[in-house]
């Protein structure tokens, strides 16, 4: 049974459930921001993984309508204002990557003391990505790189340690829900060897149970990183799977 780490989601489906219904986008939102916390709580006391990292809102997100972005914008600031206090006492480190400079200035305040005050806790680590890009998350991270190395030729290791999430790990499962198949721009770099599950569900209505199921699901497959069926005993990472490159090259 492989070990899964880090899982990201994809919520989407909000907007097509809500009218499906024949109620209005925003309608659909708020339904899907009060399955958050459910969720957070199954990765962390019922699934035990490492970190958690949710898709809230995408770089190309602010072409949808203003309104449709303002209640985003609105329902980011009452989950941390709602579940601000449970995050701490959970021992869950919070953090937003992405860019919040876009947001109302109480809500880049929520944010800021929320992750100042988790920034220490060791247990789950809850990211949201809002604004959020891979593209521009891997092009920006090559950028600080050579700012401050203009004459070193660029690793992978260096991308890695320049990027957002550099202590929390490639993806392991990566979801999608919504009932699409593709990954929208969502932490490229760190989902290079992810496992992928998409799933039918709008994400308002999907459930604990689904949660774990698929977990369940995915934890039974083999992640074999390049290596072939018995092949020998198999790596954990793909950090592994370059030291092992490394080690071989050096001894020709």
């Amino acid at each position: 049974m492989s070990k899964i780490k880090h899982v990201a989601i994809i919520m989407d489906g909000n907007g097509r459930w809500a009218q499906e219904r024949g109620r209005p986008r925003i309608w659909g939102h708020v339904r899907g921001a009060s399955i958050v916390s459910d969720i957070v709580e199954v990765a962390d006391k019922k699934l035990n993984i490492e970190a958690l990292t949710l898709y809230a809102f995408s770089t190309e997100n602010w072409i949808r309508p203003f309104d449709e972005i303002r209640s985003l914008f609105f329902l980011l600031k009452k989950y941390i204002s709602k579940e601000g206090k449970r995050i701490i006492q959970n021992n869950i480190r919070f953090k937003v990557i992405g860019s919040i400079s876009k947001l109302p200035a109480d809500t880049v305040e929520l944010i800021t003391n929320l992750e100042n005050k988790t920034k220490d806790a060791t247990g789950l680590k809850l990211n949201f990505a809002f604004d959020y890009g891979g593209r521009k998350e891997i092009v920006d991270a090559v950028n600080r790189f050579f700012i401050v190395n203009p004459q070193r030729i660029i690793t992978e290791e260096d991308i890695s340690q320049n990027l957002f999430l550099q202590d929390t790990g490639d993806v392991d499962l990566l979801i999608r829900t919504g009932g699409d198949y593709r990954i929208s721009n969502f932490l490229l770099w760190q989902s290079a060897y992810a496992e992928l599950f998409f799933t039918q569900t709008r994400w308002p209505e999907f459930s604990d149970s689904e949660f774990i199921q698929i977990y369940n699901q995915v934890s039974e497959r083999e992640r074999r990183f390049g290596n072939v069926k018995g092949g020998g005993e198999l790596i954990s990472s793909i950090k592994d799977a370059r030291k092992g490159r490394d080690e071989i090259f050096g001894n020709i």
